[in-house]
């Protein structure tokens, strides 16, 4: 069989990767698993590179979805959200400070420990959009294949969790909440994406910034959005494509050796994410006594799951958004800023 597959033309190999990466990733928005585009080209690429196809992502798409997934994140920091910033940015500092010192320290036990290699531990425990942080793994020198599956892992555990808190702690019932429909597609809004997506991506990889393709359109979207210069658009299709892109590159990396390698450090991995969750559980108590917050919206506003999914769930339970989101937003910035720094201080002392 996996002769077979290696022998076939690359473009029907790509064919039969892309409807099973299309197929499992509906499977998965329709049991309402977050960032399921990027899961399902991920598992779809695992399965059938462990089975001998032999195409690989050409570089240049996988930039510019790179590109794709910075102004997705770009399109997240609304007027809304800066304003709850403003308010509370001491608090919202230090809870994201918080998380981050938290996660570094368990990635930095699993290197010590000898359970994974290097900074794959700790780019694999840090919080924050599980794209963004696979993007930047890859940057500095992680192993991105484990990375991936480190960060999805975590996003399962903690939505799973998440779901059950705020089902108990729910303070609106679904239908007060506001929608998460997707919005009417503007034709203008969507190109302007697009460009901005490929000039950043180019000018990200020319410059060599660590993990520029997707850094200089995430700051270039969310700066000129503030500023009302123009509005982007990246409707569901378009962030399909840019995840699948990025799933593929790094499914189809997995060899079997890999595989085993995670799956022996699978207890530790589950047993850190545990440990994380409830951490941030407890800062979050910390959070709702210092500000007045309802328990549900501080428990969000902590979660160290990912930014859509978190927002998925606080918007059908009635949190406060604006702040939910302003946390999650600074903390995914935090550890773009601060993360890399971290990561080779404690590589080293780790000995990774």
């Amino acid at each position: 069989m996996p002769a077979r597959l290696a022998q076939l033309p690359a473009p029907l190999q790509w064919a039969l990767l892309i409807a099973l990466a299309l197929l499992l990733g509906l499977g998965g928005r329709l049991l309402g698993l977050p960032g399921s585009s990027l899961l399902g080209a991920l598992v779809a690429a695992i399965g059938l590179s462990l089975v001998g196809v032999s195409i690989r992502m050409p570089r240049r798409i996988y930039v510019a979805s790179q590109g794709l997934v910075g102004c997705l994140i770009s399109t997240t920091i609304t007027a809304a959200i800066l304003h709850s910033f403003v308010e509370d940015w001491p608090y919202i500092a230090a809870a994201a400070l918080g998380t981050l010192v938290v996660s570094v320290l368990l990635g930095w036990v699993l290197s010590v420990g000898r359970v994974l290699p290097g900074t794959t531990a700790i780019w694999g425990t840090a919080p924050g959009g599980a794209s963004a942080m696979v993007v930047m793994a890859e940057a500095y020198g992680a192993d991105v294949r484990l990375v991936a599956l480190m960060q999805y892992l975590r996003v399962v555990c903690v939505v799973g969790v998440a779901v059950f808190v705020a089902h108990g702690l729910a303070i609106a019932s679904p239908g007060a909440a506001p929608s998460l429909s997707a919005a009417p597609t503007r034709p203008e809004a969507v190109a302007a994406a697009v460009l901005l997506a490929l000039l950043g991506a180019w000018a990200g990889r020319v410059s060599r910034i660590p993990a520029g393709p997707m850094l200089l359109p995430m700051i270039a979207g969310a700066t000129l959005q503030s500023a009302e210069v123009f509005q982007i658009q990246v409707p569901l299709w378009l962030s399909t494509i840019g995840f699948g892109a990025i799933g593929f590159q790094i499914g189809l990396g997995f060899t079997r050796g890999v595989l085993a390698q995670a799956a022996a450090a699978l207890p530790k991995i589950l047993l850190c994410i545990a440990v994380l969750i409830a951490l941030c559980g407890l800062m979050s108590v910390a959070l709702a006594h210092a500000l007045g917050l309802d328990p549900l919206t501080a428990y969000l506003a902590m979660s160290p799951g990912g930014i859509d999914s978190v927002a998925a769930i606080g918007a059908s339970s009635g949190a406060d958004m604006s702040f939910v989101m302003a946390l999650q937003t600074a903390r995914m910035l935090v550890v773009l800023v601060l993360g890399p720094p971290l990561a080779r201080a404690l590589s080293r002392r780790s000995g990774g």
